[in-house]
């Protein structure tokens, strides 16, 4: 190949990637795209659910296997022409042309557009459509987050928080544990059906102390009473945890994505205007971090506010104050536009 082929190719795989990535729909060709898509998914999600209706999938399975064969073929053109364009990954280590798609087909999201199609392929090789395997077509509605700016920045949070997260989960799980064996050794003599064994207490410890209190299984000696009654004040804090933990984990990583556009903002205005480049990089950055145009449009006023304030002290107080800038090199918006606007 030769050095202009080579490099219509890696321009091609780029615009191609591009479009596929759900963070870079600043066309409306690839917001078009991204927006079929999502109501391919969702159709899928709705036909498996409707399926299981009695009688409505023998009424009409031709209308349900077409549909399928369409989708699934959608399905693998698309996972095809991600695994090809892999190597324009900004990462640098999916840039071999053989290891660098490995490692992209192995990450999380690409597994789940691998494990959508594997169903329709199994069944008609196996020669049996499998009722797991058309289950596991359910996994489809998981593409969904690839769509999701919020759910991104939950995984986000979710990859920052996990060691601390996993903690918290082990420490749960040895206080099942403890739990489930204590509460058997009281049981299992008064009730030897439902403490037949640590397993089966296993269930009670777990119902317990999540809170959800079945009322199926009931400790009735003193012993078991009071290992209850210890384990439901514990489990009120234990089984919160992880939940705050992710939801810290989740607000810090939504204030790193707005210092990141707030850092970029406050380059492009340090000359106090915004010419065409700088206006192209904030929008670039805005579809990068998949901001509303609100979001950044408050970001953007709030680097226009810097440029005609300043900050001093209070003498009374100490408090800080913002205070109007009387430099007179501080220039304003330009007239005409609106200063959360560079679009």
């Amino acid at each position: 190949m030769s050095d202009s082929d080579k490099i219509v190719s890696d321009s091609l795989k780029l615009r191609v990637f591009h479009l596929l990535d759900a963070g870079h729909a600043d066309t409306p060709f690839s917001r078009a795209f991204d927006i079929g898509l999502v109501v391919l998914i969702s159709l899928n999600v709705l036909a498996v659910i409707v399926e299981s209706v009695p009688g409505v999938y023998a009424d009409y399975a031709a209308l349900f296997d077409g549909f399928e064969i369409f989708s699934v073929t959608i399905f693998s053109i698309e996972y095809a022409f991600r695994i090809w364009s892999a190597t324009a990954h900004p990462g640098i280590r999916y840039r071999h042309p053989l290891w660098g798609r490995i490692r992209y087909m192995l990450t999380p999201l690409v597994l789940i557009d691998l494990v959508v199609i594997l169903p329709f392929y199994l069944g008609s090789l196996i020669g049996v459509d499998l009722r797991v395997l058309r289950a596991l077509r359910l996994m489809r509605a998981f593409r969904l987050t690839r769509y999701a700016s919020s759910m991104n920045l939950l995984l986000q949070g979710l990859r920052d928080e996990g060691p601390v997260i996993s903690a918290a989960l082990f420490v749960l799980l040895m206080l099942v544990i403890v739990a489930a064996s204590i509460t058997y050794l009281a049981e299992h003599e008064t009730q030897p059906e439902a403490f037949a064994s640590i397993p089966h207490a296993l269930w009670w410890a777990v119902v317990t102390m999540t809170t959800i209190g079945y009322g199926d299984v009931v400790p009735m000696t003193l012993i078991g009473r009071i290992c209850a009654a210890v384990v439901a004040i514990i489990s009120v804090g234990m089984v919160a945890l992880p939940a705050g933990i992710l939801a810290s984990g989740f607000n810090d990583a939504l204030h790193r994505r707005n210092r990141r556009f707030e850092t970029l903002v406050d380059d492009v205005l340090a000359d106090g205007t915004i010419d065409t480049d700088e206006r192209a990089r904030l929008r670039e950055m805005q579809s990068e971090l998949q901001l509303s145009e609100t979001q950044a449009a408050a970001i953007l006023r709030a680097g226009y506010r810097k440029l005609t304030t300043k900050i001093e002290t209070c003498t009374t107080c100490g408090r800080m104050i913002h205070a109007p800038m009387a430099d007179e090199h501080a220039k304003p918006a330009a007239p005409g536009r609106d200063p959360g606007k560079f679009g």
